[in-house]
């Protein structure tokens, strides 16, 4: 059975196509109209080893929240219809991900209830241009989790530089991913009987 999905949403400020596929082998292709977040989701794909496409087209010259937001509503939204009712999955994953001086933790539940814990303060510079506020990486999280139905926790440990941290974090959360939807069995894993 294949484990992809497709979507395509479009608001009064914002226009998106995402698809994955989780049993894919890391290609992954992203334009968002920021260089900066383009290659932040990029790791989702490549550590996560999902075949991913990203193509948003937003409101950037009012601000990048819009785009940044619903990326990670649209995201959340094709990673829970490509695992549909989760049966077989590990379901959950933690790491420590290094990045030079950066180190996060991340732990997740495919639990099919959103929570987000954000502890993670990269410092307020801009970067890329457009320009990337560090401070919508929890907007994203947050857009991410609640539309996949997860419970994500991101802290982070010790980091100066701000790409060094989200790239580290995108990462992190790229590797449990990876490890939370990988089929090691063949029933949902609750004693509930549904995720």
């Amino acid at each position: 059975m294949s484990r992809a999905a497709s979507l395509e949403r479009t608001t009064k400020e914002t226009s998106i196509r995402i698809r994955v596929d989780v049993d894919g082998q890391g290609d992954v292709s992203v334009a968002t109209g920021l260089p900066f977040f383009d290659h932040m989701i990029a790791q989702l794909g490549k550590h996560g080893d999902f075949d991913l496409t990203v193509e948003a087209k937003g409101d950037l010259d009012v601000d990048a929240h819009h785009t940044v937001e619903d990326v990670g509503i649209a995201l959340g939204q094709v990673l829970s219809d490509a695992l549909g009712d989760k049966a077989g999955i590990r379901r959950f994953a933690s790491i420590a991900l290094p990045l030079d001086e950066a180190l996060i933790d991340v732990a997740l539940d495919l639990s099919g209830r959103p929570f987000l814990a954000y502890e993670v303060s990269p410092a307020p510079e801009p970067l890329g241009t457009p320009p990337f506020d560090p401070q919508l990486a929890e907007e994203f999280w947050r857009a991410f989790a609640t539309s996949a139905a997860i419970t994500l926790h991101l802290r982070q440990v010790s980091g100066k530089n701000p790409h060094h941290v989200l790239e580290a974090s995108f990462k992190g959360v790229a590797r449990c991913l990876r490890d939370a939807v990988r089929v090691d069995g063949s029933a949902v894993p609750s004693t509930k009987g549904v995720l």
